[in-house]
């Protein structure tokens, strides 16, 4: 068994929920050929310095998050992909502490075969920023604000992503035109959706 690490420990004996799910979680991931850190403030499991997988708690569930899920083979049909736009990771999500227990087997299986992945190098093909469907309100502004494509089109690609997404989720016109309106500025500055 690996060793434990103290943050760990730490970030375990803090949780107010899903604490004895994670700490099975936890459990079973040690097992596995890991190193135990955390990372964005959650246990993180990895692999010559390689995050592999992660636990994580939301409200209604708690997971293994699988960095490369979408190459895992999956034969229980158990990975969920959290959205439409999650590219690469793929969750095993838990309710309570009998469903880890009863999964055990598979949960090994699972992080072995990431173990795996990660060690033979295999990488996840992303589909490029320019496959992401760009608003017809977007399309739009940048047609009329040279100033602001030119700024959009010298953003990274991760960066343009987020934008994009986040004009995208609009259900409408109205507000879609609002968030572009919103986030103009910060484009201009070369900044991401996420920058301060």
């Amino acid at each position: 068994m690996n060793t434990k690490n103290p943050k760990v420990d730490a970030f375990l004996e803090r949780a107010t929920t899903w604490q004895k799910e994670m700490q099975k979680l936890r459990s079973i991931v040690l097992a596995c050929a890991v190193e135990e850190q955390l990372k964005w403030g959650v246990p993180c499991y990895t692999l010559d310095g390689s995050n592999v997988v992660l636990i994580h708690a939301f409200k209604d569930y708690c997971a293994l998050l699988f960095i490369k899920g979408a190459l895992l083979k999956d034969p229980h049909g158990m990975l969920i992909q959290q959205t439409q736009n999650v590219q690469s990771a793929r969750q095993l999500r838990f309710t309570n502490v009998q469903e880890i227990v009863k999964a055990k087997a598979i949960l090994k299986a699972y992080i072995n075969e990431a173990i795996e992945v990660e060690q033979a190098g295999i990488k996840v093909e992303l589909k490029a920023v320019e496959e992401f469907d760009v608003p017809e309100e977007f399309q739009q502004r940048l047609k009329q604000d040279r100033a602001l494509k030119k700024a959009f089109d010298a953003l990274t690609p991760g960066r343009r992503k987020a934008y994009l997404l986040h004009f995208s989720a609009a259900k409408q016109s109205q507000t879609r035109i609002a968030r572009i309106e919103k986030c103009r500025q910060q484009i201009l500055d070369g900044k991401g959706l996420k920058d301060l």
